[in-house]
């Protein structure tokens, strides 16, 4: 939909200041402004140009003393739960779980909320919000299909992202039981070498429609990001079948597009995937991925974690093969990413108390605080966790604990911010990786199951997360009979250490509870062949 709503106007604008304005900043526009007393309507000539007109414009151009709002004008009837979240951070992207189109220099995200409602009150709480000096911007998304939507029910249409919605798609059989027997609306991430990348687009935009048309997707291709990369992400937003079935037509181009122009003998299948996914992808020893493989008669290859960054928690996972078993291999990896999403949603519906306690150089308190605490008060909004710093044990204290206390999500969020706030200022060098020590605390007696027969477990923890991983021997269990240990890494290999420890705590737990388990753990003083490597001396970091 390409109308505008132009809104906050001082009363004194007239059409002819409004046409003015879009041609000092050479945004086209169709027809004659209609002029209301305080807002203003007006055709651009297709979407492309309507959303550049509100980045241009939205809360950055002044006329007569106010600056102007601009946004999709979105009739009544149309006003469904789809929202535009503008003008975020871009260097949030790796904090939110929903995709993100940085075409400016700032990023956006769509969102689509569970009820009109909510979708409502987010506009009027949101819009204006200021955000690390950013003043968010929200409008609707025009749904032109929305007419009957009362009839069809709440979730007939396609989300553009990860979003908070997991609601069963209309006609469905799952519709009405929870989130983790759904399929969640996940779009599908392709890498595509920059140099198909007018072949998959057409003249004029003519093939990716005709791709958009027939498979009933939505495709974004992201030809500005990463300006100058070998490669560009195109993201599919549609239903599991929909997705698949863009991505063999943009397969079958690629290829057609090498042998025409002779520049590859291959072109392989690339598909990006959170790294949150990618662990339950592989499988144990590798399983998963090696009966992909078998089936398909493809070969798999996924890029190492040291390629993570703060802002791209993506890894890249390499397809080669035939179109059709690249193809087959496809649907087989985004139905895991989809079953490993649909589980994380279903497990943050009742998240579980975590308590982590991570260590800091102490002259970083005060960039964590922030004057007058604000800083610190932000990280604690923003993640959802309670974030304190526990005073020095000693005055010469190299070392400071910041205790973080919330559920899996709110962890990866404050951890992750504290981790960027270090790099942020300074407090590791420029080419030096941020490593830190973190500790948790586990049942005594589920210790040894940390560990592993003859530190088994916790050498493959330490061999699979990079991350070395602790448990000290010379230590007392605490009065609600608890022992720490002690995780040090860089902050992905950090936040999978904690999330495997995690995991194995979860197991010892369900055993207890349905009586399956054997010989309780042993507690880590009666290890007897631990390596060297796994013993460290008493808190080495906090002298």
């Amino acid at each position: 939909m390409n109308k505008l709503y132009i809104g906050n106007l001082n009363e004194n604008v007239t059409a002819e200041d409004l046409v003015k304005t879009f041609e000092d900043y050479k945004i086209p526009y169709s027809g004659q402004f209609l002029m209301k007393t305080g807002y203003a309507f007006v055709d651009c000539p297709d979407d492309q140009w309507a959303m550049k007109a509100i980045e241009t414009f939205s809360g950055k151009v002044e006329l007569h003393g106010k600056r102007i709002e601009v946004e999709h004008s979105v009739p009544k009837k149309q006003r469904t739960r789809k929202l535009q979240i503008r003008n975020i951070p871009p260097h949030l992207q790796w904090e939110v779980s929903l995709l993100l189109n940085t075409e400016s220099e700032t990023a956006v995200v769509n969102v689509t909320y569970g009820t009109r409602e909510q979708a409502r009150q987010a506009i009027q709480k949101l819009n204006g919000y200021q955000f690390e000096n950013n003043a968010l911007r929200v409008s609707y998304i025009p749904d032109e299909t929305s007419d009957g939507d009362a009839q069809r029910g709440p979730d007939n249409g396609r989300r553009p992202g990860y979003g908070p919605r997991v609601n069963a798609r209309q006609g469905s059989p799952g519709a009405g039981i929870p989130a983790k027997h759904q399929h969640a609306d996940i779009p599908l991430r392709l890498l595509v070498p920059t140099q198909y990348v007018g072949a998959i687009i057409g003249k004029e935009g003519a093939t990716i429609r005709n791709i958009t048309k027939q498979t009933q997707s939505k495709i974004d291709v992201h030809r500005k990001e990463n300006a100058g990369a070998a490669e560009k992400p195109i993201s599919i937003h549609s239903t599991p079948e929909g997705c698949s079935s863009a991505c063999r037509m943009i397969l079958e181009i690629m290829h057609q597009e090498a042998k025409d122009t002779k520049t590859a003998d291959e072109v392989p299948l690339k598909i990006l995937a959170h790294n949150n996914f990618v662990g339950r992808l592989i499988g144990k020893e590798g399983r998963n991925l090696k009966k992909v493989e078998q089936d398909t008669d493809t070969k798999i290859t996924i890029s190492p974690l040291q390629d993570l960054t703060l802002y791209n928690p993506e890894r890249t996972i390499t397809v080669k093969g035939a179109i059709e078993a690249c193809c087959l291999a496809e649907q087989e990896i985004m139905k895991k990413v989809r079953e490993a999403y649909d589980n994380d949603i279903a497990a943050m519906n009742a998240p579980e108390q975590e308590t982590v306690h991570v260590y800091i150089p102490a002259q970083a308190v005060g960039a964590i605080i922030g004057k007058k605490g604000q800083h610190i008060k932000q990280l604690s909004r923003f993640a959802g966790a309670s974030i304190k710093i526990a005073p020095a044990e000693t005055p010469d204290s190299k070392m400071r604990m910041v205790i973080v206390t919330g559920p899996p999500e709110a962890q990866f969020k404050a951890q992750g911010r504290i981790y960027g706030k270090l790099k942020e200022e300074n407090f590791f060098g420029p080419k030096e990786e941020v490593k830190l020590e973190t500790h948790i605390k586990v049942a005594a007696a589920a210790a040894g199951r940390v560990i592993g027969k003859g530190g088994k477990t916790v050498n493959e923890l330490q061999n699979l997360t990079a991350a070395e991983v602790v448990v000290p021997r010379e230590q007392t269990p605490d009065e609600q009979d608890q022992v720490i240990v002690k995780i040090i890494g860089h902050f992905y290999a950090s936040q999978l250490a904690q999330r495997k420890i995690r995991d194995i705590l979860t197991q010892v737990k369900q055993q207890q509870k349905g009586g399956m388990g054997g010989p309780p753990g042993q507690h880590p003083q009666n290890q007897s062949e631990l390596g060297p490597h796994q013993v460290m001396p008493q808190e080495p970091r906090r002298k």
